[in-house]
């Protein structure tokens, strides 16, 4: 599983038909939670939500907080 980390990235890959599932942070800021279930939503991409931000960067792998994410399929 690869992941696009990050709401620019996010809609990014969600706009662009290639996400397969989002994650996003339920502590997020709203605006940008409105903006991608809206857009998710429309795009039929399914969300995921997860506890925090910290939460969903460690599921990441990252070390800093993340507000959302995208599950993309791998590149071969």
């Amino acid at each position: 599983m690869r992941f696009v980390i990050g709401s620019k990235q996010t809609m990014k890959m969600v706009e662009q038909r290639k996400a397969n599932l989002v994650y996003v942070a339920q502590d997020a800021d709203p605006r940008l939670k409105n903006n991608i279930v809206r857009l998710c939503e429309t795009a039929g991409v399914p969300i995921t939500w997860s506890e925090s931000m910290k939460s969903l960067g460690e599921t990441c792998g990252i070390e800093v907080g993340a507000a959302m994410a995208a599950v993309i399929p791998e590149i071969e």
